[in-house]
């Protein structure tokens, strides 16, 4: 009974701190003022059906994302791919690849891609872009992550990544660098993580569509009026995000499991929000239910609720798993996500 009311003052306290670290708002708001922005959006089926409340949770090769500390749980290579109908027909890819080595840790190789399509190229003497011609835009990081256990109930990772972010002609790149920790608590069920993303250098894009036609000094007759130069853009941070979590196993039988988690997070181009989340496995873990909500107190926030469910089929061999998640926005279209995990 002690031990019960301890994990319940536990929890709460948890809950407050989450809650008062989200409404401790910036007093500059920097929204909008970091590069690679993709990397901010949550990756993978399952997680993004729980709010995104992920990081204490993570036990597949989308851990790489989400706290590369959780893949040295992992006891099988596993093989992840996602596909996302994000806003504005535009596609969000994810492909996660985790091999355990033994007792030597966990290592995982991860490619994060967003593609935006032709687009018609518009100008003042063709606003329509009908004559001119089109172009594409595009960003995607590549990482590899490694993880460690330290103990039987704490373990640490990490993932270095190398990013890159081009429109037509010009691009911009970077190094970015995660970590995360996992602690199982000595409450039954109960997990602590915490991660740091997108932790790296600052971006800024230069290419061929700088590239202009410069009087240096237009008072002086005579002189060359088309000099060739390029225009000198701002040197941008990555969307810098803190993430710490818990996770617990609320009701756990031989038939079905329902764990929730709770996340604070802590952007350096936002205010600070809470994403809560559930999942109810069904049937030995062969069907799930998911719902969450995302960014809770966060200011001017568009996220709303999340929902969505999941397959898995497992034998001596191969475990395979299908998610499907849906995030409804405030005012734009809804975004769409399926995953396929492939353990073996």
């Amino acid at each position: 009974m002690q031990r019960k009311v301890a994990l319940l003052k536990a929890m709460t306290v948890l809950v407050l701190i989450c809650a008062s670290f989200a409404m401790a708002q910036n007093t500059v708001n920097k929204t909008g003022t970091t590069a690679a922005k993709f990397l901010s959006i949550p990756v993978g089926a399952r997680a993004m059906a729980m709010g995104g409340a992920f990081v204490a949770n993570a036990d597949d090769a989308t851990a790489a994302y989400w706290n590369p500390g959780l893949l040295n749980h992992l006891e099988k290579t596993e093989l992840y791919l996602m596909h996302s109908e994000y806003l504005a027909d535009i596609k969000l890819e994810y492909v996660s690849f985790a091999f355990p080595l033994a007792d030597l840790g966990t290592v995982a190789l991860s490619v994060t891609a967003m593609n935006m399509g032709e687009m018609l190229i518009t100008t003042v003497d063709d606003p329509e872009g009908l004559d001119t011609g089109t172009f594409d835009a595009g960003s995607f990081a590549v990482g590899v992550s490694y993880s460690r256990r330290l103990t039987d109930a704490f373990s640490i990772g990490g993932t270095f990544k190398y990013v890159s972010e081009n429109i037509w002609n010009s691009r911009a790149t970077g190094i970015a660098l995660d970590a995360g920790t996992i602690f199982r608590t000595p409450f039954k069920g109960i997990r602590l993580g915490v991660s740091i993303a997108n932790f790296g250098t600052k971006m800024q894009i230069s290419g061929d569509d700088l590239l202009v036609q410069q009087d240096i000094d237009p008072t002086i007759e005579g002189n060359n009026t088309s000099v060739n130069a390029r225009l000198a853009t701002d040197r941008f941070d990555l969307p810098l995000n803190l993430r710490i979590g818990a996770a617990y196993d609320a009701m756990q039988t031989d038939h079905s499991r329902l764990t929730l988690e709770v996340d604070g997070l802590h952007p350096n181009d936002n205010s600070e929000s809470v994403s809560g989340g559930a999942e109810l496995a069904l049937l030995k873990e062969r069907f799930f239910l998911r719902g969450g909500y995302r960014n809770l107190f966060q200011e001017d926030s568009e996220n709303s609720y999340t929902a969505g469910f999941g397959l898995r089929y497992a034998s001596e061999s191969i475990t395979f798993r299908i998610d499907y998640a849906y995030a409804d926005q405030q005012h734009l279209q809804g975004i769409h996500q399926i995953g396929f995990a492939l353990a073996f």
